[in-house]
């Protein structure tokens, strides 16, 4: 592929990882709402849980989609080195398409917790934690949003 080539296939799947990052918002919101009725509890009912599973199932869609996609496919597009998890992270600090890498390395931590977390106190520690981190996602999507309309997407 020659660079210019190659760039327009980043910019395409730019805007392809945009569409998705950005339903992925939706359903999250869907979900975000239905658990904010409930606030935080010590224990759930199973019904309950189940919201909040659906709930932090779609926060780890959401951050993987904004982590591992779009932040790669932007130091990508701007000729950074991709480097670790973190380098990417703190490269989004330095865009402002995140206010703190710190609140973003506990998403990213609280994301991998979600997948391999199986006792019930943790679990609910999860809930809470969700709950007061998702509004971050939402910011990071507005600011994603808003710095990719420099690209000719």
């Amino acid at each position: 592929m020659t660079p210019n080539t190659d760039n327009n296939h980043r910019f395409s799947l730019l805007a392809y990882e945009l569409k998705l990052m950005n339903k992925a918002e939706v359903s999250l919101k869907f979900s975000y709402q239905r658990c904010l009725e409930l606030g935080k509890k010590t224990r759930y009912s199973l019904q309950e849980q189940e919201r909040f599973e659906s709930l932090t199932s779609r926060f780890a869609r959401l951050s993987d989609i904004v982590i591992q996609k779009l932040f790669r496919l932007i130091d990508q597009i701007e000729l950074e080195d991709e480097g670790t998890i973190r380098d990417r992270i703190n490269h989004a600090e330095k865009k402002q398409l995140i206010r703190s890498a710190s609140d973003f390395i506990i998403i990213r931590e609280l994301r991998n917790s979600i997948a391999h977390e199986y006792q019930e106190d943790a679990i609910t520690n999860i809930f809470h934690s969700v709950l007061d981190k998702t509004p971050l996602l939402f910011n990071c999507v507005t600011q994603i949003n808003q710095y990719c309309k420099k690209y000719p997407i």
